[in-house]
């Protein structure tokens, strides 16, 4: 087993900045694509950013230009670098990892979650 554990979240006034950090630990042989999420309650989850293992990164179109994601494979953390932060930007972030066991298996695994708050 593998678990996914984020930290950085907290409370940031409109323009500020935040980093997200996501630290895997466990039974890992592999991680393969990498990405964070975002809830607001009541709404769906979202996907904000994903990072391949090679360093490929996407975005949200809503992201774009403000958010940075990257990955640091041997220490087998990721991280969400958040700037000019907006109120819509407020949620609980996820992050999500494609992990291959010792065994060979793969599985797909979740953190915990972190909030974000931005307000004035």
């Amino acid at each position: 087993q593998a678990q996914l554990v984020e930290s950085g979240g907290g409370l940031v006034q409109p323009g500020g900045s935040l980093r997200l950090s996501c630290a895997a630990s466990g039974s890992i042989y592999s991680i393969n694509a990498m990405a964070w999420y975002r809830q607001v309650a009541g709404k769906q989850r979202e996907l904000v950013a994903t990072i391949s293992r090679s360093g490929r990164s996407d975005y949200a179109e809503s992201v774009k230009g403000r958010f940075t994601i990257s990955r640091d494979n041997p220490k087998k953390t990721m991280f969400l670098q958040m700037n000019n932060l907006e109120p819509e930007d407020t949620a609980v972030y996820y992050c999500n990892a494609e992990i291959m066991s010792y065994r060979g298996v793969w599985s797909n695994y979740w953190g915990q979650g972190t909030q974000v708050t931005v307000s004035s």
